[in-house]
């Protein structure tokens, strides 16, 4: 039986050029267990003047995030009445349970802290917004994954990017909109019926081997500072190429400068969190193993 070495996670945030606050929000924890699932998420406040409360916006989209994804897990290792839940109901749960009930407690806990802090008029009348007038205060887009030894998931509502490198090389970015967005324009929580317009990424472990071996949740404050696509893909190509040369204590220390040169370049809050499966025989964690194994 293969074993799969554990994920080892790395992430960082900077704020934009001349920006008095970081919009953005993100968590990285867990190494890929069934006991403890890598969890990684990124959200992205949109920050304008309708939006004044993003920053609230974007972390209760990661702490809701990461508290559906730990249940998610379970539910994808626990038996059901039937044994095994199976992947097919697994699938289903990914695509519009998770996404509705997600959408549906941001909306709770968004409307909730307006009301705990809302004010009268001068002259003691309350103003009343609508609900969708609230929610624009906590804009927010979202990027989520999980994974297990059984399978690997990840969910998009607005921009950003979810990059995954395979076992082989290949770097790819799987939830990528068929369209971009139109300028500043994006996808958000606080949108209509945000729940559909979640993208999802299902992705069954078919083969301990075949696991993926570099995760990555970024907004697109890092995707903005390159000129092309192509550019972005080569940037990620080469955060792997060092995370199996250094090893991930050495990227994590410098992660913070090259985001914030990146930062320079889009001018937006940049945020990325990783996770890297260390891969037998390749860089300093196969050294660390190779001489752990012989003492």
């Amino acid at each position: 039986m293969v074993t799969v070495p554990h994920w080892e996670t790395l992430d960082a945030t900077v704020p934009g050029v001349n920006k008095q606050r970081n919009q953005d929000w993100r968590t990285a924890e867990g190494n890929g267990s069934a006991e403890r699932p890598l969890i990684l998420a990124v959200a992205d406040g949109h920050g304008s003047a309708r939006h004044a409360r993003s920053d609230l916006g974007a972390r209760f989209a990661v702490e809701l995030f990461a508290a559906h994804a730990r249940e998610f897990a379970a539910l994808a290792s626990a038996d059901g009445p039937d044994g095994s839940r199976s992947l097919s109901w697994l699938m289903h749960y990914a695509r519009n349970v998770m996404p509705r009930t997600m959408v549906a407690e941001w909306r709770r806990k968004a409307l909730g802290h307006w009301q705990r802090g809302h004010e009268q008029d001068p002259d003691g009348r309350q103003t009343a917004p609508t609900d969708e007038q609230k929610l624009l205060l906590y804009g927010a887009t979202l990027i989520g994954a999980v994974l297990t030894p059984r399978l690997f998931a990840a969910w998009q509502l607005g921009d950003g990017e979810l990059t995954v490198v395979g076992h082989d090389g290949k770097v790819d970015l799987p939830l990528a909109p068929a369209e971009a967005d139109l300028g500043d324009e994006t996808e958000s929580l606080c949108s209509r019926e945000a729940w559909r317009l979640v993208r999802v990424h299902w992705a069954p472990i078919v083969a301990p081997d075949r696991t993926p071996r570099f995760v990555a949740l970024s907004t697109d404050g890092l995707s903005k500072s390159f000129a092309s696509d192509e550019g972005f893909v080569q940037f990620m190509a080469g955060l792997d190429a060092r995370l199996s040369e250094e090893g991930v204590e050495v990227v994590r220390a410098v992660l913070p400068d090259w985001l914030a040169t990146a930062a320079q370049h889009s001018g937006d809050d940049t945020t990325l969190a990783a996770a890297r499966r260390p891969v037998p025989g390749a860089g300093p964690a196969a050294d660390e193993r190779q001489t752990t194994e012989k003492q």
